[in-house]
């Protein structure tokens, strides 16, 4: 059996990062994936690094979009609407992130869907969600990073000024939680029978993220002038004499381990230290204190002694060194394959293990409507209707 998703068939009319990541996910886990994107191709094809002269490919989408079959078709002819709809029509999942409204205005929403599949799990990812003043919005990861509190939580030390985190990470999360949201809908159904509506909204999915630790001040209703801000204090990057490592020292055995690492027995009884309430309540002047010691020995001197005191602890990697770390080399995190027409890639492996239902291996993302003909002809399509389809622009052969 290829992957626990074995059988399932998903319709991914997603772009750009969101949708695209969530469907690749059930991708990696057996599903069949048919992107439909339009006679272009996703946007993301043409956007950031381009890793091919034709214009199909980007790093981006390589990322997003490995083991997927692709059709192109055009939206805006009632025949490519037909061809969607029978797509829809055979599908266990349909993963949609157009803005609110637009599936409607296609003959595509979710009550059309539903009379025409009953068992079909219709997914909406939005960026604000489909009700309230930002309901129209057009949102994107910086967007949701500015109004969810993330920005807040990398403000710069001194100043206060919110930064962004740089990576797309309401995107990602976004991607994550809609993956486990099909898993469990699809579980759902083998117990109802019946499928249903998942509405999954990038806002709404990072102030959930956010907040166990990033809004700890505002658990308690009345005691938010009185909490401690979590992120009122540098962070863990600690400079060495030759590189940056990071130490944790949550508990009272860390921390003892942490001083008797780097000779300062005397830091134990510190009672502004000594417990882990004090050492919340001095975290800044802690970590100020542990970047004074950290300064005066290698990398790799502090990395053997506080192993040694089982310690937390590890170096801190620039994105180049990531692939030759020892750890990720040895779990095989890395894997190359061939992609035609571009040559050796790299993609993270699937991280979820499954014993029984392996996952599969990554693979090429699919050229713009490469498996077309093949799709049409699934759907029962005949060969000349095919060309017929083709030659009037209804679908890119």
């Amino acid at each position: 059996m290829a992957g626990p998703l074995s059988g399932v068939r998903v319709v991914d009319l997603t772009s750009v990062v969101s949708g695209p990541f969530a469907t690749m996910f059930l991708a990696d886990q057996g599903a069949d994936v048919v992107k439909v994107e339009p006679l272009g191709g996703d946007i993301t094809r043409r956007s950031r690094q381009s890793v091919d002269p034709t214009g199909q490919f980007s790093a981006l989408f390589i990322s997003t979009n490995r083991g997927k079959r692709s059709i192109a078709v055009d939206l805006k002819q009632p025949e490519g609407i037909e061809i969607v709809r029978r797509l829809i029509g055979r599908a266990d999942v349909l993963v949609q992130n157009f803005r609110p409204q637009v599936m409607e205005r296609l003959g595509l929403g979710e009550p059309a869907m539903r009379a025409l599949n009953p068992r079909l799990i219709y997914v909406s990812i939005s960026g604000a969600g489909d009700s309230g003043p930002y309901a129209e919005k057009r949102v994107y990861d910086p967007i949701v990073q500015a109004l969810s509190g993330f920005a807040d939580v990398q403000a710069e030390a001194k100043t206060r000024r919110p930064q962004m985190i740089r990576t797309i990470v309401a995107d990602k999360t976004t991607s994550v939680m809609t993956a486990q949201a099909v898993a469990s809908a699809l579980y759902a159904r083998e117990k109802s029978g019946e499928g249903q509506h998942i509405k999954v909204a990038m806002l709404d999915v990072m102030i959930a993220y956010l907040w166990p630790e990033g809004m700890m001040q505002y658990t308690v209703v009345g005691q938010e002038a009185s909490a401690i801000d979590p992120n009122a204090r540098p962070d863990l990057i600690f400079q060495t004499l030759d590189g940056y490592l990071t130490v944790g020292t949550i508990s009272d055995s860390e921390w003892q381990g942490f001083c008797r690492a780097t000779e300062r027995p005397d830091l134990i009884e510190d009672k502004r230290f000594s417990t882990p309430g004090a050492r919340a309540a001095n975290g800044a002047e802690r970590i100020h204190l542990m970047g004074e010691i950290l300064a005066k020995r290698t990398t790799a001197d502090w990395l053997v002694r506080l192993d040694d005191a089982d310690v937390p602890c590890a170096p801190v990697l620039r994105r180049g060194e990531v692939m030759a770390n020892e750890q990720v080399v040895a779990r095989g995190l890395i894997r190359e394959f061939d992609h035609p027409g571009i040559g050796r890639v790299r993609q993270a492996k699937p991280a979820a293990e499954f014993s029984a239902t392996p996952t599969r291996p990554p693979s090429p993302a699919p050229k713009i409507g490469e498996h077309g003909r093949e799709i049409l002809a699934e759907l029962e399509y005949g060969e000349a209707e095919i060309d017929r389809l083709g030659q009037g622009k209804v679908v890119r052969l």
